[in-house]
């Protein structure tokens, strides 16, 4: 590529952040029309959206995840399926399956796949540590690969395709934990907290009332695909991939860099997907706000939502109440971000 072809890249770049800074902010107000409050949920939404990635939405009955899947969709004029994960759900009521289908010409029998639910742009798989392991299980060749396998036949999904799992935090009996790895499938960890008061005399004053807005779609589909390409673009400078680099390498029980207190209260720290995950967050949250560059506040900004499902806590840390939100912080404190950070040296 030419100086001045890399120039004009640039400047087109340039145009592209803005128009989707003011898309994100279109979006923000058309999910206000039924969605009060939740605006950091919503940001993570769009920042693993941007990432091409997975997120699990974690919240108490009665927030509003469901409904601010829906709407997202809505806004985003994606197609949208949800699937109500339960105890009988079976691996192919989500993929799709196989049935024997007779031509009526020449009486030849033949199968023909049936695409499950899982074909859609955005899927929102509710309440998904219910089902067994085995169901859980048939998500990850999708979610991964972008792609399912059936009858020894591959079936591409629609580009761009998202998962928005939801779990409940408070029910234990009749589900299934997620095992660690495919927790680490899903880009980010979002925590939906309860409302504000004010939110929440604006919610019950709305849905009593009959005043929750339409939707009109900010987005599409293919204007989705250009941005993931365009968050790759956004350039990262050494101090913030070396900021990053450090609260990774600091999470790691038994290494040199990792402080006391993760040798003491940490069972297993983030793996690389962990430190891949900063990076692409922080530079889609840039890309959202309008900047060209990702900075070291992004990463700190995306830190706890990408980390979460990525740290674990030991015994002596859940006798002292410390769950992974309180290490991340403690982590936080203890990387400093205004340290000059440089490539390390090759071990050849």
């Amino acid at each position: 590529m030419t100086t001045e072809q890399t120039i004009e890249r640039e400047q087109d770049d340039v145009v592209a952040v803005q128009r989707c800074q003011a898309a994100y902010h279109r979006i923000r107000d058309e999910l206000n029309k039924v969605i009060v409050g939740q605006g950091e949920v919503i940001e993570q939404v769009l920042i693993t959206m941007l990432s091409g990635g997975h997120a699990l939405l974690e919240g108490v009955p009665g927030l509003a995840k469901t409904l601010l899947v829906s709407s997202l969709a809505e806004s985003l004029h994606l197609s949208f399926r949800r699937i109500q994960f339960t105890p009988d759900l079976m691996p192919s009521d989500v993929t799709g399956t196989e049935v024997i289908q007779e031509d009526p010409a020449t009486r030849e029998r033949r199968y023909r796949f049936l695409p499950g639910p899982i074909f859609a742009n955005l899927l929102l798989a509710d309440e998904i540590n219910r089902t067994p392991p085995k169901t859980q299980a048939a998500m990850l060749e999708a979610m991964q690969e972008r792609q399912i396998s059936a009858g020894g036949e591959r079936h591409r999904l629609p580009a761009p395709f998202f998962v928005l799992a939801t779990q409940n935090p408070l029910d234990q009996e009749g589900t299934y934990p997620l095992p660690e790895a495919q927790l680490d499938r899903f880009l980010l960890h979002i925590k939906v907290g309860y409302p504000t008061g004010s939110d929440e005399w604006e919610i019950a004053r709305r849905v009593t009332s009959g005043q929750l807005g339409s939707i009109e779609p900010c987005m599409s589909g293919d204007e989705i695909l250009e941005l993931q390409e365009l968050v790759k673009r956004v350039p990262v400078s050494d101090q913030v991939l070396g900021y990053a680099w450090a609260l990774v390498r600091a999470s790691r029980p038994g290494t040199d860099e990792a402080p006391e207190f993760v040798n003491q209260w940490i069972n297993w720290g983030a793996g690389p997907r962990g430190l891949i995950t900063l990076i692409l967050c922080a530079k889609s949250r840039a890309v959202l706000q309008g900047r060209h560059h990702a900075t070291a506040s992004d990463v700190e900004a995306v830190a706890k939502p990408a980390l979460r499902h990525r740290i674990a806590g030991n015994y002596a840390a859940q006798a002292k109440h410390l769950n992974s939100e309180k290490l991340i912080e403690m982590l936080l404190e203890a990387v400093p971000k205004d340290k000059r950070y440089e490539a390390p040296m090759t071990n050849d």
